[in-house]
């Protein structure tokens, strides 16, 4: 049972009463006692004994219920629980590499050296506007998701009893999304045309397949069955730090898309003049297991696979430039061309332009969805709801057609009543 001990007095057996000690007005006088559920005694000062009462009472009541919460749990730092729910994910290395990124840039400098008792909501929604200020929305989104992530690890651990940034009072980052928008065929012509020649397949795949960049790097000869007309796509190209390797294609799900005959004759095209040879990378990690394959693309300069940087800034830009899509470069002091671009100028407008041409040819969101990889058709719906054949000239036909029906209908009535009027007056 709990109690409440008073700090400034003690005891007089000579005198039969309680005397003033040396702590006599200092500090805090009233110490709320109670033991935890393994038995061990616990305590917390107070200024005045009402609020010892009810803090022991509490503790008490807690522990018969089973919700006790030790208080001095949650003085341990964010920093370690962080380092523990690091060391706890389970996830391919480019997520881990995100988490570890953001929590190293974001959460660790503005919240690593609190208590995680002393990270209280409105802290947190502070650190987010600031975030906000300064980042993109998917950096601030990363860097709430790992925070989120260290304190239900808290929670679990029972240093905190509620997650601070699961309160109303925090306003979760989103996505500002916007209405893609989808470049004319005129200018994936021209970009195409822009492309060497040893490259030129991967625009053309991109805009008839609407593979992701990565995956575009990592086709291979095997991944091809140009008697049946489809692509099976089942790998990529992925940069892990300074590293790169062959992985399995984002969300960890292979797919089959359909190739068009113009798409068949490009790789046929490609496949004659630049016949594909065995090339090897880790699989999925740096330390992985070596994975051989094929693939269709290399670098003229060195043999290697295709890296996005280099293809971006040598290829792909420049062809911006002659499809009118961003103007001529500047020079820095060094010479070197520098591009005026923003990430709704790359390489997956063409991504976006295969889904315009399959949803204006009466493609379903569920066949787009599997063919575009997503692992939900509602996210592709969202995404490309409006690029969606209007229904509006069939919404105006229906009605026409039903309204045109009640005139002929009502014209009909207004005859008869009139015909029998005149038979009324014949007759009269």
């Amino acid at each position: 049972m709990g109690y409440t001990k008073d700090l400034w007095t003690r005891a007089d057996p000579a005198m039969g009463r309680r005397v003033r000690n040396q702590r006599w007005g200092k500090g805090k006088r009233c110490l709320a006692c109670w033991t935890d559920p393994d038995g061990r005694e616990k305590a917390k000062a107070f200024r005045i004994q009402a609020d010892a009462d009810r803090h022991w009472q509490a503790m008490e009541t807690d522990k018969q219920r089973g919700d006790y919460h030790d208080p001095d749990a949650g003085k341990v730092l964010v920093s370690d629980i962080g380092k523990r729910w690091l060391a706890s994910r389970v996830v391919d290395p480019a997520t881990f590499l995100r988490y570890e990124t953001a929590y190293r840039l974001h959460v660790i400098p503005a919240l690593g050296h609190r208590q995680v008792r002393a990270v209280k909501p409105s802290r947190i929604q502070v650190w987010i506007s600031e975030l906000n200020e300064r980042f993109e929305p998917s950096t601030v989104i990363t860097a709430f998701l790992v925070l989120q992530g260290i304190l239900d690890l808290a929670v679990a651990d029972d240093a905190i009893k509620d997650n601070p940034a699961k309160s109303p009072v925090v306003r979760s980052p989103v996505h500002q999304s916007s209405e893609i928008q989808v470049w004319d065929d005129q200018t994936i012509a021209v970009l195409i045309d822009a492309h060497p020649h040893a490259l030129r397949a991967i625009p053309e795949l991109a805009a008839s397949c609407g593979m992701r960049e990565g995956e575009l790097y990592g086709l291979a000869l095997e991944d091809f069955d140009l008697d049946q007309k489809i692509v099976k796509v089942r790998r990529q190209v992925k940069k892990l730090g300074c590293t790169f390797v062959f992985a399995l294609p984002k969300n960890d799900r292979e797919r089959v898309i359909p190739l068009s005959d113009w798409a068949v004759d490009a790789v046929r095209r490609h496949i004659a003049k630049y016949p594909p040879r065995p090339y090897t990378l880790p699989w999925e990690k740096p330390a992985g297991k070596p994975h051989t394959c094929n693939i269709l693309f290399r670098w003229h300069t060195d043999d290697q696979h295709i890296k996005a940087r280099n293809y971006s800034e040598t290829v792909w830009k420049p062809a911006l430039v002659k499809a009118g899509v961003v103007p001529q470069p500047a020079r820095d002091r060094r010479g070197r061309s520098r591009y005026v671009t923003t990430r709704k100028e790359g390489i997956h407008q063409l991504r976006h332009y295969y889904a315009s041409v399959m949803l204006a040819g009466g493609v379903s969101i569920k066949e787009l969805a599997e063919y575009l990889g997503h692992s939900d058709p509602a996210f592709t719906l969202r995404v490309y709801a409006h690029l969606l054949p209007s229904s509006h000239d069939r919404a105006r036909a229906v009605i026409n057609v039903r309204f045109a029906s009640l005139t002929l209908t009502e014209q009909r009535r207004n005859r008869t009543g009139h015909d029998d009027s005149r038979r009324s007056q014949v007759a009269g």
